[in-house]
């Protein structure tokens, strides 16, 4: 989708559609029959008279995503005029513009239009250059479909988006262009985890991270099981061995020239391209779904596609486990013991925790790669789905500096991360009678208790593990964005990588 400025009168613009955003500026009331304030976002004069009539008919009422299209509005030379509901003005935030940009991307396309204009809103809480590319990230993310290999697919999207803003626009433009570039970074790992697992095996998912990085400029090495095992990963191949597609070990760097030798930032990312569960293996009901898994490598991948492009002046380098868990003769069973990386001892007591067993050599490679700051990513637990549902995803950290920073870059990518504990008392759950832990530490506190295994490869370096098992997928359409992959934690890796620089 290509991305267009212009500072221009919007009344002037000549556009399939011109979009604006209609809030609703009344205080709360006991009356429940109070009428709302409506203002649309905006000071042109020319676009509130347009939209006078039906905002005092009462049919509108600026509830977040509420849609009211005009047909050849008066006054202006747009021949549509969208108004979308952002719902209250005191609470609006990039968070909801995103959304809204992202509804309003959504309308426009199912009704087979190509572009649009959209009237970035004037608030005390937006700035004019988050306000833009909080639009134009929202677009990208309206602009993403599922639905590859339909044979009557509807050609659906929106080629051309124009923000139409006020103020400098030297920093407007430095801002649609990093959105741009997020945008599309978080599509690609939409891309990457929507594919099936027989066209995202580990060796494809390998060959799209080569080429990724030959169009960036990255560094990259992909290494299969010699290497793994050269490498003494252990409980990496104890996952891979089940499985008759090869494992890719997956190692991307990003040294720009004049960054500081520390810090190295090192992402790590579960690439499962498909989990079965192996000989724990899951019900049959829902299990289609588990190509997902791999959606922290995929995570990872994206931010790594982002930070190359927007090159900041820190190291970065990106490992990625990729492997299949199968059932078969092959395959590891519970009771085995394996040797990590590290040298610690792990008992499998459910093959179906096979994402900590990669991570935990990812991690520990990681740092003898020199990273001194961690992060991993990865579909790990239904236990995180249990506890925080569909909306936040789990955070967990074994150092409070490094959550603070990765808070501050939620804070400006929008998206929703809930601290988890990592008290010492949840090791106890981990301690097996044979060797020196156990893969699972049962039911309760599952989420917990997985990251507590993660931190025993972490150990004493800043680390923070992001669960993303219920927010990677989007279970149901929404406004805003379709079912399916939904490129969590991009945006976030990217800001909190940046905040080094």
């Amino acid at each position: 989708m290509k991305t267009n400025l212009i500072l221009s009168s919007p009344a002037q613009l000549e556009t399939e559609c011109l979009v604006v955003v209609v809030l609703d500026r009344s205080e709360k009331s006991a009356d429940k029959n109070a009428k709302p304030e409506l203002s649309v976002e905006t000071s042109e004069a020319a676009i509130k008279s347009a939209a006078a009539d039906v905002l005092s008919s009462g049919e509108v009422t600026g509830k977040a995503f509420e849609t009211t299209l005009l047909h050849s509005p008066a006054g202006l030379k747009a021949k549509r005029l969208l108004m979308i509901g952002g719902g209250k003005a005191k609470t609006f935030s990039a968070f909801d513009l995103r959304r809204v940009a992202g509804a309003a991307v959504r309308t426009l396309k199912s009704r087979s239009l190509r572009s649009l204009a959209f009237v970035a809103p004037q608030s005390n809480s937006l700035t004019a250059e988050s306000a833009a590319k909080a639009v134009v990230e929202g677009a990208f993310v309206g602009n993403f479909e599922p639905d590859y290999y339909r044979s009557d697919r509807k050609d659906q999207k929106i080629d051309a988006l124009t923000v139409v803003a006020s103020g400098d626009q030297t920093k407007l433009q430095a801002a649609l262009d990093e959105a741009r570039i997020i945008g599309e970074a978080q599509n690609f790992t939409r891309d990457l985890v929507n594919e099936p697992s027989n066209r995202m095996t580990p060796t494809i998912l390998a060959e799209r991270a080569k080429k990724m990085a030959a169009e960036t400029g990255l560094k990259c090495e992909v290494y299969g099981a010699d290497k793994i095992k050269e490498l003494k990963m252990g409980a990496f191949w104890s996952v891979a061995q089940g499985s008759d597609e090869a494992p890719a070990l997956i190692v991307l760097k990003y040294e720009p020239a004049g960054a500081p030798a520390q810090p190295v930032v090192g992402l790590v990312g579960k690439g499962i391209t498909f989990d079965t569960g192996g000989i724990s293996i899951k019900p049959a009901d829902g299990m289609e779904k588990m190509k997902y898994d791999m959606a922290g490598g995929a995570a990872m991948l994206g931010a790594m596609r982002a930070i190359a492009q927007l090159k900041p002046k820190v190291k970065v380098t990106m490992i990625v486990c990729a492997t299949e868990n199968m059932p078969s003769g092959k395959a590891q069973k519970p009771g085995d013991v394996q040797i990590a990386m590290s040298g610690k001892s792990i008992e499998i007591i459910n093959t179906d925790a096979e994402g900590r067993l990669v991570l935990a050599d990812g991690l520990h490679y990681a740092k003898q790669l020199g990273c001194t700051h961690l992060v991993d990513a990865a579909t790990l637990t239904g236990a995180v789905v249990v506890a925080l549902g569909y909306v936040n995803a789990g955070i967990f950290a074994n150092n409070d500096e490094l959550y603070q920073r990765f808070h501050k870059a939620l804070d400006q990518a929008g998206e929703k991360f809930w601290r988890m504990p990592l008290d010492e008392e949840y090791k106890e759950s981990i301690r097996s009678g044979i060797a020196d832990i156990v893969n699972s530490g049962g039911r309760w506190g599952g989420a917990i208790t997985a990251a507590m295994f993660l931190k025993e490869f972490a150990e004493d370096t800043p680390w923070l593990h992001l669960d993303i098992a219920g927010t990677a997928w989007t279970e149901d359409a929404k406004p805003w964005i379709a079912k399916g992959p939904s490129g969590i934690a991009v945006r976030s890796l990217v800001e909190f990588v940046r905040s080094f620089a």
